[in-house]
């Protein structure tokens, strides 16, 4: 018996969830089919899910053939719902990429299987809806072969496609012996002699599948059962098992968190080596507390169920973790992947309702972060305000929903805006020194802030002697540095810079004869923490940020004859294509447009192309704002780019 963790990830409404259902009745997992549109499916559990008919949250569900245990995870489809996505990747074995056969390869499709690529997952596309009017077969091979992948491997012919009694015929032809022979030069031999057998053709498309080398192709529908059995049969051969040793020390990740019915963690974790027992202390190794495992879940037979261990390979439910986060290793940490997406580029403030409570509001949004750490909230205590980061429009809706279903909490927002960067225009210099009349802190801090290119993100260096103060205050410096650069001098985060520590200085601890420690006599890490913020932006005001708005590359397919229409719409939305190609009847634009206008863009398509139009976009970089009035976002701190308001909010605190 091996393990096999497999993703199921598409574009929105390719049948993704759908192809879960048949796959868990063909194996007997199952005795009724779920629906999307009734809500009765296996995945799809939440009620916001149903309602909707789209998936939001990863599921993770169970089923065997013959000596293979598959841990099956339904993934979201909608773009929104990427950073979902993004945690799943990183415990797969292997994955299904479905294809819709009428609606062909979509831009979230390229997306996905460029990923894959990267990530060298090896995967299988199943191109679903072959019942369904207007599927195709061999204009689908060709999409796959030019837009997703050119080692795409048929697995057989479809025919009756647009029918109920659309079907698949397994058949590895000559296409397939063309795409192997080109990853396996024995193959390439045998090939020219003329004497590939069947079972050598098997065996170098295993062995080029689970090197995520080529790609097989299988046709069928998740509806009717068509090409699913296949499918079934090239899981169980074709993907490669879960490794790890369990004797091996613990390394596992833990890539979802979700809240149970008393609103305790429940942490989903895949182990890749060694084994976890409950009542098995983790360690997570910053300021939270340690967490003792109390309960453990595996998945078997399409639900879960409880055991005292896991061991390596398998994907588990634990409870007992209170302060456990999405992203946490359990045991000995492995290589982080990074981020596979970009991170969010639009914001909007949270409205409470008549009736809600903000600080019921605020803990609610706090648990929804923990679960979607990509998401980012930012609270403003002197407006009472609460900002969340966010990828699209539907996502907003979604929040809305949850807040609503899940914690009865009415809310509304804001026009959703663009998450602006700064950079420093210039290098600016300021110092502030103990014992000068402006100075109340027992403190010398002196920084410098010099541009960095784009993508390094921000630095800090001394050039001071390490020992000239207690590392504690170094500490302190960098530390209230970087938070501080959170804010610019328009509001928006400062990143690509380097910052110096030019001076320093401080007072020993001291104390009276026969008496205990003088603050008023000695310096301390706050002196330094509330020193640093006044000198930081000075030099920062010395010099200059310019503010830069996200923007996204985009690729727009629109029939020839809608040019003239959608041109002048592209300007208004202010995108500017880079690059234009007509093939045939159909135009092909790309170039770049504001983040914050993808969704009007995305909106106006079809009408402007009778339906036709299909566009994709991603984040691309940063582009400075040259347009109209500079985006100021409202600051959440102690306001230290007024000194008079500053001083007067800090050293109270610290004389409190």
């Amino acid at each position: 018996m091996h393990l096999l963790n497999l993703g199921i990830l598409a574009h929105v409404d390719a049948g993704k969830t759908s192809l879960t259902e048949r796959l868990l009745h063909s194996v007997g997992v199952i005795d009724e089919i779920g629906r999307v549109d009734d809500g009765n499916t296996q995945t799809d559990t939440l009620a916001l899910e149903r309602r909707r008919g789209i998936t939001i949250k990863s599921a993770v569900v169970s089923f065997e053939v013959d000596d293979v245990t598959v841990n099956l995870i339904d993934t979201p489809g909608h773009p929104d719902f990427i950073a979902e996505v993004e945690r799943v990747l990183g415990v797969l074995d292997g994955a299904v990429l479905v294809v819709s056969a009428v609606e062909g390869v979509q831009a979230q499709t390229r997306v996905l299987m460029r990923t894959l690529q990267r990530l060298r997952i090896p995967t299988l596309v199943f191109v679903n809806k072959i019942d369904r009017q207007g599927a195709g077969y061999e204009g689908l091979l060709r999409a796959v072969s030019e837009r997703l992948t050119p080692s795409a491997v048929p697995m057989g012919t479809a025919a009756g496609l647009g029918t109920r009694g659309a079907r698949f015929t397994p058949g590895l032809g000559p296409a397939a012996l063309d795409v192997l022979a080109d990853h396996d030069d024995d193959l390439l031999s045998a090939y020219v002699e003329g004497t590939v057998s069947e079972a050598r053709l098997r065996a170098a498309l295993a062995d080029g599948t689970r090197q995520a080398l080529v790609h097989p192709v299988y046709f069928g529908s998740a509806v009717t059962g068509a090409g699913v059995g296949e499918l079934i049969e090239g899981i169980k051969e074709l993907l490669p098992a879960a490794g790890g040793d369990p004797d091996s020390p613990l390394s596992g990740t833990v890539f979802k968190v979700e809240r149970g019915p008393a609103g305790e963690k429940v942490a989903y974790a895949r182990i890749f080596s060694g084994s976890l027992r409950t009542r098995d202390r983790i360690t997570f190794g910053d300021a939270r507390e340690d967490g003792r495992i109390t309960a453990i879940s595996v998945f078997d037979h399409g639900t879960d169920v409880r055991r005292d261990t896991v061991c390596a390979g398998r994907i588990a439910k634990l409870r007992g973790l209170a302060d456990v986060r999405i992203g946490d290793a359990l045991g000995e940490p492995r290589k982080a992947y990074g981020h596979f997406f970009a991170p969010p580029t639009l914001e909007t403030v949270v409205v409470p309702g008549p009736g809600t409570d903000g600080r019921a509001l605020h803990l609610a949004l706090v648990q929804l972060a923990e679960q979607d750490p990509l998401i980012g909230l930012r609270h403003d205590e002197v407006r009472r305000e609460t900002s969340v980061s966010l990828y699209g429009e539907v996502q907003k809706e979604v929040i809305q929903a949850t807040l609503a279903d899940e914690f009865g909490l009415d809310v509304t927002f804001r026009e959703t805006t663009p998450l602006c960067i700064e950079r420093p225009a210039g290098t600016g210099a300021a110092a502030e020194f103990i014992k000068k009349d402006a100075n109340p802190f027992l403190a010398t801090v002196g920084l410098r802030v010099d541009p960095a290119p784009p993508g390094t993100g921000v630095g800090f260096r001394l050039e001071v002697e390490l020992g000239s103060m207690p590392y504690a205050f170094f500490k302190a410096v960098e530390d209230t540095v970087r938070g501080t650069l959170g804010q610019g001098l328009h509001g928006w985060q400062v990143t690509d810079c380097t910052v110096t520590l030019t001076h320093c200085g401080y007072w020993p601890r001291q104390s009276h004869s026969h008496q205990g420690f003088d603050k008023s006599m000695s310096s301390t890490g706050a002196d330094f923490r509330g020193l640093t913020p006044l000198v930081l932006v000075e030099a920062l005001r010395r010099a200059g940020s310019q503010v830069y708005e996200p923007m996204h590359r985009f690729r727009a397919e629109a029939p020839a004859d809608t040019l003239g229409a959608l041109l002048p719409v592209l300007t208004a939305l202010r995108a500017v294509p880079q690059t234009t190609e007509t093939r045939d009847e159909t135009c092909v634009l790309e170039g770049v447009v504001p983040a914050d206008r993808v969704h009007a863009l995305e909106q106006r398509l079809p009408g402007l192309t009778r339906g036709e139009g299909e566009l994709e976009s991603a984040f691309d970089h940063y582009a400075p704002v040259t347009h109209g009035t500079v985006p100021r976002r409202p600051r959440t701190d102690n306001n230290p780019l007024h000194r008079k308001e500053y001083l007067l909010n800090v050293t109270r605190r610290v004389g409190g």
